[in-house]
């Protein structure tokens, strides 16, 4: 009887000590854990359809209207992108300069704009002669009322066409310096 015994408690504390195991490896803590999820680089935290901005300098004169076909913006890079960009540029002054693009990418807080495929600047002066510029991709800092490229830039005016390889245009000057293999086919008047 008294082995009996013993064999009863030892296997009471056996099981005891089973149960103290079973419950430090199986805390009721463990269901509340909740999976990591992963992060998308590429998720859009926002979009907007038919967007349209318009901006007015300090004296109250248009500066600029865009509109775009579509906007998404990535939550990660702060990146937005556009599609089908169309951007009167007033600065101003009543004739716009009319730049559009297939695709484009705003760098946060809009201190880069990169316009990607089919980019073409357009502007009228003031006697009527049309400018139009055409390149593939054009990189623009709107603080600075600067752009650049390193692709090939073809400029079509009243007197002539040009064609080069890179361009730095100073938009507050008006001047363009092509940076290399310049052609040109002008009229004399």
């Amino acid at each position: 009887m008294l082995r009996k015994l013993r064999f009863i408690v030892l296997l009471s504390l056996i099981a005891a000590l089973l149960a103290a195991v079973g419950y430090w490896n199986i805390r009721p803590e463990s269901f509340l854990d909740r999976p990591v999820a992963t992060v998308d680089e590429s998720a859009i935290d926002f979009y907007a359809i038919n967007a349209r901005s318009v901006q007015f300098q300090e004296d109250g004169k248009l500066r600029y209207e865009m509109r775009a076909d579509r906007l998404d913006h990535v939550k990660a890079t702060d990146v937005t992108l556009l599609n089908e960009p169309d951007l009167l540029l007033y600065r101003g002054t009543e004739l716009p300069w009319h730049v559009r693009s297939d695709r484009g990418e705003v760098a946060p807080e809009g201190q880069e704009v990169e316009l990607i495929e089919a980019v073409r600047v357009e502007r009228t002066d003031a006697k009527g002669r049309p400018t139009i510029l055409t390149t593939s991709r054009l990189t623009v800092f709107p603080e600075k009322e600067y752009a650049q490229t390193q692709q090939a830039v073809r400029i079509e005016a009243a007197n002539g066409v040009t064609t080069a390889q890179g361009m730095k245009a100073y938009l507050n000057d008006g001047r363009m310096l092509l940076l290399s293999n310049v052609r040109g086919q002008h009229e004399v008047r």
